[in-house]
């Protein structure tokens, strides 16, 4: 088995993350378990632009530091979400790749494309102009750890400036992730992904998160 490296790429990773009010006693839990992990990782913030379709559950789309990121659903194992890294972009970008791989990720009607390229700000606009899309600010604070060979993390994140905190596990071996779940105590606790959370919170899902 291949250790995994917190920022190393990898082959797929299955999560387990959830979202609510309040995971105190699992975020301490999993912070005396954790091995020691690079410094870099101890805490981080980003601010992060995340693109909610109505229609699309399937494809993770976010921009951070004027960088595209799609991650696309792969499979679901044990109640542990696999997703994969599909592309990679960054601004100013073509008016070929929105129609070939942009726009078709978000699983919506595509809207007249005139230019031959698109600036961050004239994406923006775009988005705004569509009826089944938003573009939805993300805030991080984000503390990293290590237990079981999974990458692990809690987080304070603010959707559009409410509050709300993420704990999860992360790794390309199942029994790894499951026995960090029993280890953190959240056995039994929803796993929701980040498309998911912020719909609710927006109300685009009309459903609760995990507490």
């Amino acid at each position: 088995m291949s250790e995994l490296k917190i920022g190393e790429i990898s082959k797929p990773r299955f999560e387990f993350r959830t979202f609510g009010q309040d995971f105190t006693a699992s975020a301490e839990r999993m912070a005396r378990l954790s091995m020691p992990v690079p410094e870099k990782v101890w805490h981080r913030e980003s601010d992060e632009i995340y693109i909610m379709s109505r229609t699309n559950d399937l494809n993770n789309t976010k921009i951070r530091d004027g960088k595209m990121d799609v991650k696309s659903y792969v499979t679901t194992t044990d109640g542990l979400e696999q997703w994969d890294p599909k592309l990679k972009a960054e601004f100013p970008i073509s008016k070929q790749q929105l129609v070939d791989e942009i726009f078709p990720a978000f699983m919506v009607e595509q809207p007249e494309l005139i230019e031959s390229e698109y600036s961050f700000d004239a994406f923006i606009a775009l988005i705004d102009n569509h009826p089944d899309l938003q573009a939805v600010k993300i805030h991080k604070e984000r503390f990293g750890y290590m237990v079981n060979n999974t990458i692990c993390e809690v987080a304070n994140v603010l959707v559009n400036g409410a509050k709300i905190v993420s704990i999860n596990s992360e790794s390309t071996e199942l029994e790894d992730i499951q026995q960090t779940i029993k280890d953190v105590k959240l056995e039994g606790v929803e796993n929701i992904n980040y498309l998911q959370a912020i719909k609710r919170i927006i109300g685009m899902k009309n459903l609760p998160l995990a507490n």
